[in-house]
């Protein structure tokens, strides 16, 4: 029980957080701000971790700094899609990992999904079509962070295959200075190099790099060792549910019925999509 709490806990974050980010990239450049937030998240986990990188080789340094390459795309791209469109609407969109995971399963790996994955595609593409006709949004901001949401997917299904293989605290730790790396020269490259300034880009800043990118990691690698991939992957699926209430709630967020209609589709997607992707995990784990 309390590893599902904590887990419902991180997600909840998670959806918070597209509240915070939207806000603070009002007031603070998209590669300053990624780039600070994952040093925050490096710094935060250089205590725990400064011991065990040892442990991981050669090999496991580079796959870590590779995944973490993928996942700092995804970031990217969904953070600058979400300083385009609502709250909601990233939200929900970001939720369609779950479905695009066992796609990538297959294309990737062979590992064969069943007609429930397509059923959840197919629900999933319905309503980012309901969503792309609400004007508060944007079909480009969405489409960018779609973009997003592919790239985890794609780095869910490779670190089913080699997460298992290294130190997990020290895999993510790899990851999250690949990201800042990425992003620190992005920052360098576009003049976006400034000092934070205020309680809106810093709150946003603390809550992201320790709470959302650092600790939930954490708490991610303490409960999957309590719970099944299959439960986990079902809390994750409520992350765009509490991206659309806070949206809602703190942000404004006004979709209308069709923008909302189209959420409710894409969120059925996710969950008719969401055994399969568990069953792809599990064919993964399988072929290692």
């Amino acid at each position: 029980m309390r590893a599902l709490v904590a887990l419902v806990a991180v997600t909840a974050i998670w959806g918070v957080t597209f509240v915070q980010i939207k806000d603070a990239l009002a007031l603070y450049p998209l590669f300053a701000f990624l780039a600070v937030r994952f040093a925050i998240a490096v710094v935060t986990l250089a205590p725990l971790v400064v011991t065990r990188v040892s442990s991981l080789g050669r090999d496991g340094v580079v796959a870590g700094l590779a995944l973490g390459s993928l996942l700092a795309s995804g970031y990217g791209l969904q953070t600058a899609g979400l300083d385009r469109t609502t709250v909601s609407a990233a939200g929900f969109v970001t939720g369609m990992y779950v479905v695009l995971t066992p796609v990538f399963g297959l294309v990737l790996f062979r590992v064969r999904a069943g007609a429930a994955v397509w059923a959840g595609v197919a629900l999933a593409v319905s309503g980012l079509a309901m969503l792309s006709r609400v004007s508060a949004g944007s079909p480009a901001g969405d489409l960018l962070v779609l973009g997003g949401a592919a790239l985890y997917a794609v780095q869910i299904v490779l670190m089913e295959r080699f997460a298992p293989r290294y130190d997990p605290l020290a895999f993510t730790a790899c990851e999250m200075t690949a990201a800042f790396g990425g992003f620190a020269i992005l920052a360098v490259a576009f003049g976006q190099v400034e000092v934070p300034r205020g309680a809106t880009v810093w709150g946003a800043l603390i809550v992201t790099g320790v709470f959302a990118s650092a600790l939930a990691y954490l708490v991610q690698a303490w409960a999957q060792r309590r719970t099944s991939a299959t439960r986990t992957a079902l809390i994750f699926a409520l992350e765009p549910v509490f991206a659309g209430i806070f949206g809602y709630a703190l942000a404004g967020d006004r979709l209308g019925l069709v923008g909302w209609s189209g959420c409710a589709v894409i969120m059925g997607g996710i969950v008719v999509a969401e055994p399969a992707a568990a069953q792809v995990l599990r064919g993964l784990v399988r072929r290692r």
